[in-house]
């Protein structure tokens, strides 16, 4: 229709409008949940949930784990190896995918097979768990890092498409110049990579940040705990206190064990627990708004052969 939009053009715009809100206040609440229950004191808590805004605000929790030296340690592990394997297996996935885009690569097809492999089979959590023992990294640092430096043969797919959409005669320029592979690489690849490079370092930011399966299965040492792993344990121990409750109902010691969990106080089991949540999912909270924009842009030409 000219000079307006159509009735059914109204209807569907109405329509996705008021989907769209309800899909964000279905995604927003849980943690807008989290946020006023970590705000709120535990034992007006344990009287029953709170919906919009803190009944008795307290910072006592937020406090609590704040000041906790092992949930400081664990944020310093989960956030240093973030760092290093985002920027580290980001760089060599790139320069890997960047070799595997060239034409005269010897031995591509073997890269191909190894690669698509790799997509279909793992090789599950007992052969991992004697590599990784074999190679001396249980219980090291370095098994969150070392394991970790290559992005996935997904990443290669994605940077190969984006390095094929790139005009073949500025390599040919650059070599006519005398550029090498490595100048030609850092000096005019990445440069015109940067939204697949910010996308792909979003994704694997998060994909690292959320991981707990790695201190799970390969450390049993305090010192290198994890924050994600820690808040795991705090949610367990929480519910095995009131699987016991409900198994031994009139048990007081386990009654007075639940007593203790549910809390008194300001500050209990329940609302560290989710100040602990709240800030464990703060940075990419605050990473996203940034990295949003390179989303579409990089997925988009990383994706689409040119």
């Amino acid at each position: 229709m000219v000079g307006g939009k159509s009735p059914g053009e109204r209807l569907f715009n109405l329509s996705t409008f008021i989907i769209m809100i309800i899909l964000m206040i279905v995604t927003l609440y849980p943690f807008w949940f989290s946020l006023i229950s970590s705000l709120n004191s535990g034992a007006d808590l344990a009287r029953g949930p709170i919906f919009l805004w803190p009944r008795e605000f307290s910072l006592g929790s937020w406090s609590a784990v704040l000041s906790d030296t092992g949930m400081l340690k664990a944020l310093w592990v989960t956030a240093s190896r973030t760092v290093i394997v985002t920027v580290v297996s980001i760089l060599y996935t790139a320069m890997f995918a960047y070799a595997f885009s060239r034409s005269y690569l010897k031995g591509k097809k073997f890269y191909i097979m190894i690669g698509f492999a790799s997509m279909y089979f793992s090789g599950g959590i007992i052969p991992s768990f004697m590599l990784m023992n074999w190679l001396g990294l249980y219980d090291n640092y370095l098994v969150y890092i070392l394991p970790s430096l290559f992005g996935g043969f997904w990443n290669v797919i994605i940077f190969n498409a984006n390095y094929k959409a790139l005009p073949e005669a500025l390599f040919e320029s650059a070599k006519i110049d005398g550029a090498s592979e490595f100048r030609i690489f850092l000096q005019i690849v990445v440069p015109l990579s940067k939204p697949v490079l910010a996308a792909l370092a979003v994704f694997t930011a998060v994909n690292v940040w959320n991981d707990y399966g790695t201190t799970l299965y390969f450390t049993q040492s305090n010192d290198l705990q994890t924050l994600q792993y820690m808040i795991l344990r705090l949610i367990q121990s929480n519910r095995a206190v009131e699987n016991m409750m409900s198994l031994q109902g009139s048990n007081l010691a386990v009654s007075a064990l639940l007593n203790n969990t549910k809390g008194q106080g300001p500050v209990t089991a329940q609302t560290i627990e989710l100040a602990a949540m709240v800030i464990a999912s703060l940075p990419m909270i605050i990473m996203y708004p940034f990295a949003q924009r390179f989303f579409v842009k990089g997925v988009l030409v990383g994706s689409v052969k040119g």
